[in-house]
């Protein structure tokens, strides 16, 4: 029987859908599996370690027949987080994604090169913004309203357990996603040399 859409806390029953979900949202928005032969890929970096090591903090959209649509996840304290993927994430998935024997040459060895440096994700330019997120919907749910209440939701509970602010990197070129940002209230956060991404950031509270 099939239910109304709904924004709920991730289930491990979960993990294949958000998987999906962000395959098919990784390139630049867009799906990734011609871009990332292996499909385990880009969850292994963006998606499985936050439902791991913090799924308190990751929410789905519920498409209303047990399928996942959408998902919002992420972390509340970056640094934390970085130590954590390091010591507690990279020895689950280094026998599949091995440390590269030398400069990464396809796009594929680029993301397992950024597998081993969790620490790139901290940045004294975003000490201020002490979490972060990934947002992603598949296609057939964007432009509904789902997005806001994704982010909504993580925003409400960040700013439950005392986090101020929140940051994000996202491909610059994805200039829809940049706009869906811009309407939520997002800023962008001065960073040198930040390669194909713009970070942005905001505070947790929600406007009354």
């Amino acid at each position: 029987m099939d239910h109304e859409p709904r924004v709920r806390p991730f289930r491990r029953s979960d993990r294949d859908g958000v998987a999906d979900v962000c395959v098919r949202t990784a390139h630049n928005g867009g799906d990734a599996r011609d871009v990332y032969p292996d499909q385990q890929l880009m969850p292994t970096l963006f998606a499985d370690p936050y439902c791991h090591l913090e799924p308190e903090l990751a929410f789905v959209l519920d498409d209303g027949r047990g399928g996942v649509g959408g998902y919002v996840l992420g972390t509340a304290d970056t640094e934390r987080f970085a130590l954590d993927f390091r010591s507690r994430w990279i020895p689950r998935v280094t026998g599949r994604y091995p440390p590269l024997p030398g400069p990464p040459t396809t796009p594929s060895e680029e993301m397992i090169g950024l597998l081993h440096r969790p620490e790139r994700m901290v940045l004294p330019e975003l000490t201020a913004y002490p979490a972060h997120l990934h947002i992603d919907l598949l296609p057939e749910w964007q432009r509904r309203g789902y997005g806001r209440q994704l982010m909504y939701t993580f925003l409400t509970a960040l700013h439950e357990r005392g986090v101020p602010a929140v940051h994000l990197g996202m491909v610059t070129v994805n200039t829809a996603a940049r706009a869906f940002y811009d309407r939520l209230g997002f800023q962008p956060i001065a960073v040198p040399d930040p390669g194909p991404l713009t970070y942005l950031g905001r505070g947790t509270a929600l406007a009354r």
